[in-house]
Parts: C-alpha cells; structure tokens; sequence
C-alpha cells in the first residue's frame, strides 16, 4: 500500500542532487508488512546515504530486527541539505525508506553514534520527524529513541536528547530492548515506566536512571546473526562492496585506538562461516569486491588459507578480494599474492607515527624495516599504489617526529626502485593521509591534552615543507578546528548538551562536511552557553579527576590505562596479549571465557 507521502516525495525528487538517496525499492530492502501489535524499529543513519549505506552494523542490525517475528525495521538517513530545505518548505517530515512513513509513527527510532560530529545531524533529524528534541519533552505516543555505537561509550553529551543508550555490541541487547518496549507499548505503561525497565537490561544506560553499566558482548561470533543479503544501492556509496567480517577485538593495546580497547576480547569467525556468508552475499547481491573486515585483517589466524579458498571460489566470477586495515608486521605476503590475481587495489598502511620513539609511545609496536619489507613485498608483487596512514599532535610528539613523516615517506619510495624493474608495476602513487590526534574515552590517552590549533596548523606547515623535497607524494590532511570540536565532545560531559543545541540553533548541521562546517558558529554557541572548548579539549587531565564516563564497564580498567598512560610518558611499549596477559581486566568480568589471546 502506497504511503500518503509518497507523492509529495517524488514531488521533490527532481530538484535534489540525488534523488536515489530517497526513493527506497533497492535491491534486497526488506517491506516488512505491518500486523497489529509489531512493533516498528526506524535505524536512523546521521549521515548522508552513502555513509550511512556504507555501514556493516547497519546491515547487520537491519537483519537481526527484521528477523524477529513481531517487529520491523525500516532505514531512515539524514537528508542532504537540499532535501532538508525542500522537506522543510514543503511539510514533508523525516520519512523511512522502505514505506515513506513518517519517522515519528515508529515505536522506536534508534540512531548509531559513529562520530561525535554528526550529533547535530540527530537534532535536525528529530526536528525535521516533529519529535521534540529534548527526552524530557516526549509524550507517551511519542517514539523511544536510542542510540548504540562507539560514541555511545560516552552518553552525556546526549543525556538530555536520548531516551536510552545500547553499550557494547548491540546483536542481542537490542532484541530485549524490542521485546521491553513491545511489551510496555501492550500494555499502555508510562514512558517513564517503560525507561525504568529497560534500565535493567544488561549493557543498557537510561539518562533518567541513571546507575553503572557493563557493556554487551556477543561471546560467539560464529553464532551471531549475519545477513545472508545485503541491500544493493541504485546509487554509489562509500564502500559499494560485500564486507566480511573476520574477527571483532584487537590485542595489539595502541594507545590511542578507541576501537582497540571498546571490542576487547578478540573473537575470529571460523573459516568455514566465512566461505558460507560469502557465498550467499555474491549470489544475492552480484557486487564484484569482497572485502575482509576488521581492525586488524592481518591478524587473523585463517588468512592465508581464506584468501586462498576465496580466489579459487570467486576467480572465474572476477570477484575480487580486498585487505584493508593491514599490520605493519602481519604475514601478508602469501595472502597479497593471492587477492592480486583479479584487479589490484591501493593497499592502506598505518604507521601512524614518523619515528620510532614516537611509535613506541603510542605502542604501535612495528618498526620501520617491518614497513618497509611490506611494501617491497607489495611492489614486487604489481602494486604501484600505497596509502600510508600517520597522525599529528600525538602525545609527546615533537618537529623532528613530524618530519619524521616525510622520511618515512620518501623511504617507502626508495622501496619501489629497489625492487626489480620487470617485477614492479607502472605509475607509482604515495598518499599520507595526517589525521590530527584526538584524546578518546577508555584509552591510555583519554588524559592526554589535545594540541592547540595553532600548533597544529605549525606542524601541517612543517609536514608540507618537508614533503615538497620528496617528489611522487600526495598529502591529505584533516582540519584542526574540526578536530578539536570532536575532542570536546568525546569527552565532554552533560553541559554539552546546551552547546549542541546552540550550535544546531545557529544553523550547524552536517559539521563534519568540510563545505558545510561552520566553526565560528561554534565558537558562539559555547561563548553563549559560557564554556570554554579549550577546558574540553587542550587540557591535561589528572588521575584523580572524575571522568564523566567512569560509570561505564568498559571490560578494561581505569587502573590499567592509567598504567599505559605513565609508560607511554617514558616511551615504553606493552608486548600484545597474545604474548602473555597485561591485566587489562577483562579477565575480572563476565566475559572472561571468550576472552583468547
């Protein structure tokens, strides 16, 4: 049955950019038909589609929620600002994409936290749905709204606009979280009772009652509901591909790394589950690219002989294998040759830091020659373009490990010449892409100031000049503004919430479009809400201070971080748990049994 909407929406298709964002129908969309008593689950996507789209725990949710007998979920993503503008002109509120129903007749609309800078894109969300911002303003028939995702491990920016928070992995939380609202909808409880029960599921944090929490964690990723399709767009998206999912967790402890420390323990996918979802994901969507994902691909134990089963099964279909996120010091070689057989991509290195003692503070653990044989190993095998990954502003990080940067760079370089010419590929391409460092909750750095903006800009200048003696390099660079808002609220605590509103007021929305960011908006919105983002970001932080997140079971300690914090300092490095235990306290939790380095 045809949405009312509908016809306004294609009313409008024709004055957007890309009218395919909107439209729906794609191939493998689930229309879940509506019976009384389901309940209706709208994920919302801060972002644009082709992020959004992008997502792996978006199509994994998306499954997981349509195959529960007595709800639905429909996508909803935040429109482009040409469609926000023409919706907003037009009376046409925040749709879905499978039935064109308004947002705010779902039960639940559950948005995923990827990065903090799309928090304004929530509050144009709900506005544009007609569902009032604040949680304290909903009515009973107004929708739950949620949230879950690596920014969900610190909620307090968003205490006053989010009903409730899924920590951790969200495969099986979010079912009871459906089944609890399902049932208070039944039985036409208050809304406040409804947050007062689902409070008590494990992994759940409800602002309104407030008490600790310990994250989710799906033990057994063989046993995890996986998608046996995923939904082809008609348009381009930022990773048009089936993404596989090898292992989840890491053990390497960088320091600065978030994800690292959040997916503690390391749980791999068998050989056998992988080849099957493939299978089914190349018959049912007809994508020509595989990718293997995960934080670490190269750490995975089956590698070799996955890529090895993959090409022999996907050859002859020219389906081609990727090998993103790759360790410095993996055994990649065997697996290179192997996914090269079909089409070569860029292959991605991390480094992260120009020198050696600046990555020995940060515990990256790799060295230089273990980069440099890697991508001798690359071109001698027909790659001729490589990515490598650096960042700037780190802890302790001086000049001359900025400059450090170009060095290796140039190296990488010297690399390629001295493989043989009748081995190398043509066309050599060398991209640094500098991120700028940013201090996360649950990492050894969560303490560690950020560096100003303008010593940022100081050593982007240095970089630039170095790179000019080191011909065939392409920098990329992120802006520090930018950056130094998404430390603000990384750690930000409750006050927050009044800047965000502010900033929204004022007309900021997709901030972390470089086109559409607007910094001085921000810097009036704290100004009027009397905050210094410099207190947020700039500033050390001691060991005895409050951390506004320290009500939040991560599995790893406070005590251990702070032990990696002091070692960083003297440029110390932690061997992986894969080498023996470093008491990082997953051993103390509930989850102790998948924890398998």
């Amino acid at each position: 049955m045809q949405s009312p909407l509908t016809h306004q929406i294609d009313a409008l298709l024709d004055r957007v950019e890309k009218p395919a964002r909107y439209t729906g129908a794609e191939m493998n969309a689930l229309v879940k038909p509506y019976e009384p008593g389901m309940l209706r689950f709208a994920f919302a996507f801060p972002d644009v589609y082709e992020v959004g789209m992008s997502h792996l725990g978006a199509k994994i949710l998306y499954h997981i929620i349509n195959q529960h007998p007595h709800a639905l979920c429909e996508r909803v993503f935040a429109p482009w600002v040409d469609m926000m503008d023409l919706m907003r002109e037009n009376n046409v509120p925040l749709f879905s994409l499978e039935t064109h129903t308004p947002i705010r007749e779902f039960d639940i609309v559950g948005f995923t936290l990827q990065y903090e800078m799309t928090y304004t894109n929530i509050l144009e969300m709900l506005s544009l749905a007609g569902i009032p911002q604040r949680n304290e303003q909903r009515g009973q028939h107004d929708p739950i709204v949620i949230a879950g995702g690596p920014c969900a491990f610190n909620p307090e920016p968003l205490h006053a606009c989010v009903d409730a928070f899924v920590i951790g992995d969200g495969e099986e939380c979010v079912l009871e979280v459906i089944d609890t609202v399902r049932a208070a909808r039944q039985a036409n409880t208050t809304r406040a009772d409804c947050l007062r029960e689902l409070s008590k599921i494990s992994g759940v944090y409800v602002p309104a009652f407030p008490a600790p929490v310990q994250k989710c964690v799906i033990n057994d990723l063989d046993a995890a509901a996986f998608p046996e399709a995923f939904v082809v767009p008609y348009t381009g998206i930022v990773h048009d591909r089936i993404m596989l999912e090898v292992l989840r967790g890491c053990t390497r402890g960088c320091r600065f790394c978030q994800a690292g420390m959040l997916y503690r323990p390391v749980r791999e996918r068998s050989l056998r589950t992988l080849l099957d979802q493939a299978d089914k994901l190349v018959d049912a969507t007809g994508y020509d690219e595989i990718s293997l994902s995960s934080l670490s691909t190269g750490d995975y134990s089956c590698l070799p002989q996955l890529t090895r089963e993959l090409m022999a099964r996907f050859e002859a279909r020219r389906v081609s294998i990727s090998l993103p996120s790759l360790r410095l010091d993996s055994v990649l070689k065997e697996s290179l040759q192997e996914t090269q057989r079909v089409r070569k991509t860029s292959l991605t290195f991390a480094p992260e830091a120009g020198t050696q003692r600046l990555r020995d503070v940060i515990n990256k653990g790799v060295t230089e020659e273990q980069l440099l044989q890697n991508v001798r190993d690359a071109f001698g095998n027909g790659w001729s373009a490589v990515k490598l990954y650096f960042m700037i502003g780190l802890p302790t990080e001086t000049d001359e490990d900025v400059v450090g940067i170009a060095d290796l760079a140039a190296k990488v370089i010297e690399a390629y010449f001295e493989v043989p010419k009748a081995q190398r590929a043509k066309g050599l391409r060398v991209t640094c892409g500098v991120a700028v460092f940013v201090p996360k909750p649950f990492t050894p750095f969560q303490w560690a100031a950020q560096d100003t903006v303008p010593r940022i800009m100081h050593k982007v200048q240095l970089l630039r000049e170095s790179l000019r003696k080191v011909k065939g390099v392409t920098l990329n660079w992120h802006a520090p503004e930018l950056s130094f808002l998404e430390a603000c609220f990384a750690r930000g605590d409750r006050q927050l919430y009044a800047v965000l509103e502010r900033a929204w007021e004022l007309g900021c929305r997709y901030d972390g479009w470089s086109d559409h960011f607007q910094y001085e908006r921000w810097m009036q919105a704290f100004a009027d809400c009397g905050l210094d983002p410099a207190d947020y970001a700039n500033r050390e932080r001691s060991q005895d201070e409050p951390l506004p997140w320290a009500f939040i079971d991560a599995g790893v300690t406070q005590d251990y971080l702070w032990r990696e914090y002091e070692r960083s300092l003297c440029a110390e490095s932690t061997p992986d748990c894969r080498q023996g235990c470093q008491g990082c306290g997953l051993q103390r939790t509930a989850f102790q049994g998948v924890c398998r380095p």
